[in-house]
């Protein structure tokens, strides 16, 4: 993607400091940017994450050994997966410096959530509104989000980030691992039978109205 009209500007040392005092004057809370004796600055970025496919996070089941000892049964971590779909809306807060990238900014994100998927599979965007349409532009891997921030200023409209999956066309199943495909398979199962009870449940109601008419 083209790079944004932020991500052109340069600016010196002065421009920086008078910015962040800019910036600071106009939000309504204390998640300021602070300007760093090196010249790199610090700061909050908000990432909503809009995914539509299940993460997968890491779960251990206690099992007995097959070791028992006189003090009882043994037991052991056996370390699974399980996949689960992250709440519609989920917002997070980081605090990170001017020169953090955005795959790193990927990567924390992750961690947050004990996320143990490939970072590879996530892409972080630039979100914007003008003219009442929406703008979607994916990051540049080595772009800085928190100089994206300070440049576009703390409006939402003007600028937001977004976390989605990084979609490239068609899924890539490849991609994921065999536990994983597994587990996408059991959620489809169970959102297919919750589906199918809801749609008998209203044909019943239908039925029975209709019985009543007659």
């Amino acid at each position: 993607d083209e790079p944004s009209e932020w991500e052109k500007a340069e600016l010196d040392q002065a421009q920086v400091e008078q910015r962040i005092k800019e910036y600071n004057s106009q939000i309504n809370s204390n998640l300021f940017m602070s300007l760093n004796k090196d010249g790199s600055y610090t700061g909050f970025i908000k990432v909503q994450l809009k995914l539509v496919r299940p993460v997968s996070v890491p779960a251990t089941k206690r099992v007995p050994s097959l070791q028992a000892g006189r003090q009882g049964p043994r037991t052991q971590g056996v370390k699974r997966r399980t996949s689960f779909y992250l709440p519609k809306g989920t917002v997070k807060h980081l605090h990170i410096l001017s020169h953090t990238r955005a795959s790193e900014v990927i990567d924390a994100l992750l961690r947050k959530f004990t996320v143990v998927d490939n970072p590879r599979k996530f892409a972080l965007f630039e979100r914007s509104e003008k003219d009442e349409q929406v703008y979607l532009r994916k990051l540049a891997d080595e772009e800085q989000p928190l100089r994206l921030r300070l440049l576009a200023g703390p409006s939402e409209k003007v600028l937001s980030f977004v976390l989605k999956e990084n979609e490239t066309g068609e899924v890539n199943w490849d991609a994921f691992t065999l536990p994983e495909l597994h587990n996408f398979l059991r959620i489809l199962q169970r959102e297919e039978e919750e589906h199918v009870r809801r749609l008998r449940h209203r044909y019943a109601r239908c039925r029975q109205k209709m019985q009543e008419a007659l």
